[in-house]
């Protein structure tokens, strides 16, 4: 995975907890941004020197002279990711890269044991995503399923309350979170699906007093992780 950029470099090179996922920084011939240098070399990242046009053939953003390869995110099997799990978030067919990155940061800092999306129609771990994250990805687990609704059923079998979101909803201060949950955050133009929110256990709202009757995706997936966190 490649990411690029000024900026993201250095927050990668900050942030990163284990270094040695960094594989290479590829870097223009003519940059000269010494901080980022001198992170590179203080990491022992080796460097690849190119032209400006071999960079741009590389990705298709800004570079801004300077690249990172990282190592590949590596998904979790969701049966290991249940065993090791007592509270789990779901994103039911977020499309939004940067709603993605913003959630797993969220769940990397409270402390959230994982995250589980639908193979299609879904955002996929990519640059953008890594960006977002700021190097919390490599510290948060990630299964990938098929369906849904058959993976619900599994973790209500394995004891887990299934929380889902929704305007219609009742009120989420109300709810007290039992040890194992699992919070579902709809996507971003059209909330949780019909069968999915039939399939969870309570349906929390998010009391609206503004003119605005919605929360970005990643906003109000805060709010409801630090809540179940809390209780």
């Amino acid at each position: 995975m490649l990411v690029s950029g000024r900026n993201n470099v250095k927050e990668i090179l900050n942030n990163f907890e284990n270094k040695k996922d960094i594989k290479r920084a590829i870097v223009s011939s003519s940059f000269n941004e010494q901080n980022i240098l001198k992170l590179i070399n203080k990491y022992k990242i080796p460097i690849t020197y190119k032209e400006k046009m071999d960079l741009d053939k590389l990705v298709h953003n800004n570079h801004q002279g300077v690249i990172l390869e990282v190592k590949d995110f590596e998904y979790i099997d969701l049966d290991e990711l249940i065993k090791s799990s007592d509270k789990l978030v779901i994103l039911d067919h977020l499309e939004d890269p940067h709603n993605l990155g913003a959630i797993i940061r969220t769940v990397e800092a409270s402390g959230i044991d994982g995250i589980i999306l639908p193979i299609n129609r879904s955002v996929s771990v990519n640059e953008t995503v890594m960006k977002t994250s700021v190097g919390a990805l490599y510290n948060v687990k990630i299964a990938r399923v098929v369906n849904l609704n058959q993976t619900i059923k599994k973790l209500k079998n394995e004891g887990f309350f299934i929380v889902g979101t929704d305007m219609d909803g009742e009120d989420y201060r109300t709810l007290e979170f039992p040890k194992k949950s699992v919070l579902v955050i709809g996507s971003e133009g059209f909330g949780i699906s019909r069968l999915v929110k039939e399939s969870c256990d309570f349906i929390a709202r998010i009391p609206m007093n503004g003119k605005i009757n919605s929360l970005n995706a990643s906003v109000a997936a805060g709010i409801l992780i630090y809540e179940m966190i809390r209780k």
